[in-house]
């Protein structure tokens, strides 16, 4: 297993980040890593994500979402081709700060059979997740 985490202060609340991170349908005009999105922030459902690697060939995703808790939590888990291969768990976890903006850290633990092949990527992961809290603090604060 691996795990990757990136975290940013958005002077905005829980509520209104939670509103921006959950319209997906939103995400072609900010941003950068999942540029296309469809779906809703429903625990069981899936979601149709379109992601944009910085370093890398587009791709679709269909992950379940596994939790989903308004200025809180949202977690979903995807896998590529079959489950096993290489699953990953993301999560956008929001809390608010006594200023009353957001500490807003994102994570994605990754397990499977491809995990030790793919460090690479995953690292690359990491530098998308940094470009998306920025995209997301601007959006939200802009």
């Amino acid at each position: 297993m691996r795990e990757i985490s990136t975290g940013i202060d958005i002077k905005a609340s829980p509520e209104e980040v939670w509103a921006v991170l959950v319209d997906f349908a939103g995400y072609v005009k900010w941003n950068p890593f999942i540029r296309e999105g469809s779906g809703e922030a429903v625990v069981g459902s899936r979601l149709v994500l379109r992601m944009f690697p910085e370093n890398g060939r587009p791709m679709t995703f269909k992950p379940k979402v596994l939790a989903a808790e308004p200025g809180k939590v949202l977690r979903w888990v995807g896998n590529f081709i079959v489950p096993g291969l290489f699953d990953g768990t993301h999560e956008f976890t929001l809390t608010a700060t006594p200023d009353g903006g957001t500490h807003l850290v994102q994570s994605e633990s990754f397990k499977g059979l491809l995990v030790p092949f793919l460090g690479k990527m995953i690292e690359g992961t990491r530098r998308n997740f940094v470009n998306l809290n920025e995209a997301l603090k601007k959006r939200v604060e802009g």
